[in-house]
């Protein structure tokens, strides 16, 4: 059977996982992460999970036509609610909004924090999901973001430190290393700004064109509401220019 095909997107997930650990897969799809990282030799076993019947029969049908029914178990779940402690070692969670991937891991806390890693790929409302992940006690251990078709994708490892107050100058680390204000690193992750990433300048590039453009529109606009917006936007753009200067 030849070697399933992923997107750069999936690709990157699965590189992130640490070789050798149990993996469930939380919104599987049609299952070709998991099974990618069964013959790729990363995972020896995945727990592919999803909400949808429809999905998760077509990964079950995929997993039957490249043999992996011994390595890969299907199961209907709603988040976590059916997946039981010590089943996995990691878990993989992407392609969703960050409040439902917050309201997954909140429903489900105990048994994310008995997972060793984490590797999330929130498609939404980041820096809100990064304050998340600290305030529940969650230490970053890597970052990625790729462009794949014209859209950013941003993703990351963490695993559970313990409780904020005890955990906080672990997870802290990487920033005050980097002299990194937080507020900007949960824009735009601590870790790509330390590691200067090529691809977030892109993407913070490419927002500042996009908000000069729109402070440009709003400057000609007399509405009370344009002018919050106003506000609003240029101190985005403040935040934008301080994060270049920091790549």
């Amino acid at each position: 059977m030849a070697e399933v095909v992923l997107s750069k997107r999936l690709q990157a997930l699965c590189s992130m996982v640490t070789p050798g650990m149990r993996v469930v897969d939380v919104g599987c799809d049609h299952g070709f992460v998991s099974i990618s990282l069964v013959q790729r030799g990363i995972s020896p076993g995945v727990l592919a999970m999803d909400v949808r019947k429809g999905p998760l029969s077509r990964a079950q049908e995929h997993i039957e036509e490249y043999g992996y029914t011994e390595y890969i178990e299907t199961r209907l779940s709603d988040g976590l609610q059916e997946y039981r402690e010590g089943e996995a070692d990691c878990l993989i969670c992407a392609g969703m909004g960050g409040r439902l991937m917050m309201r997954i891991l909140t429903e489900s806390r105990e048994k994310a924090y008995q997972l060793q890693e984490l590797i999330l790929q929130p498609q939404s409302e980041l820096p809100v999901f990064r304050k998340f992940l600290r305030a529940e006690g969650y230490r970053l251990l890597d970052e990625n973001i790729l462009c794949e078709d014209g859209k950013y994708y941003f993703m990351m490892k963490v695993c559970y430190a313990g409780e904020p107050e005890k955990s906080q100058g672990i997870r802290h680390q990487v920033t005050e290393a980097a002299a990194i204000p937080e507020r900007l690193a949960d824009k735009y992750g601590g870790l790509l700004l330390q590691r200067r990433s090529p691809v977030l300048k892109q993407y913070i590039e490419d927002m500042l064109g996009n908000m000069r453009q729109l402070e440009g529109t709003l400057a000609q606009n007399e509405k009370e509401r344009a002018r919050e917006r106003l506000v609003q936007v240029q101190e985005e753009i403040a935040d934008l220019e301080t994060a270049l200067s920091l790549l």
